[in-house]
């Protein structure tokens, strides 16, 4: 009766003979996670500017109705007040919105310069790891023909 070939030495051999490497896994993980950290300190130095922009412009803006709230003297001194508030707002709400427009290009700007170093950083990591693949690969080939 015929005997069927035990595949595990063979199986055990090949795969030994091409060891796989993790630390390229690794190393994705710790670039992905520093790249990470770097974005979220992007994002909340923006935050936090947003937020102080939006702080200072309602206090102003309730200061300046603090002032348009004040009994007058006369009706026209109220159409007065009112026109004065809403040119002050009008002037106050282009400044501010001209602050956000700031962060949010440096937020821009920050994003790019991070991206393009992180692409820059794997391109190279990705050729260093196919490189030494290559010369592992051709190692273990020339070393299984030579054993035959």
């Amino acid at each position: 009766m015929a005997k069927t070939q035990d595949f595990t030495a063979i199986m055990k051999d090949m795969m030994g003979a091409f060891p796989v490497d993790t630390s390229a896994v690794e190393n994705a993980f710790k670039s992905t996670a520093s790249l990470n950290e770097k974005l979220s300190g992007v994002a909340l130095e923006a935050a936090e500017k947003s937020a102080e922009i939006s702080n200072k412009w309602t206090k102003e803006t309730l200061a300046k109705l603090s002032e348009m709230s004040k009994a007058k003297a006369e009706p026209a001194d109220y159409a007065k007040a009112a026109t004065d508030f809403a040119s002050a707002s009008a002037e106050v709400a282009a400044e501010n919105l001209a602050a956000f427009a700031e962060i949010a290009k440096k937020v821009q700007s920050e994003t790019v310069e991070l991206l393009m170093a992180a692409g820059k950083e794997a391109a190279e990591e990705t050729t260093a790891a196919v490189k030494k693949a290559t010369n592992e690969v051709t190692a273990a080939a020339k070393k299984a023909t030579a054993a035959k």
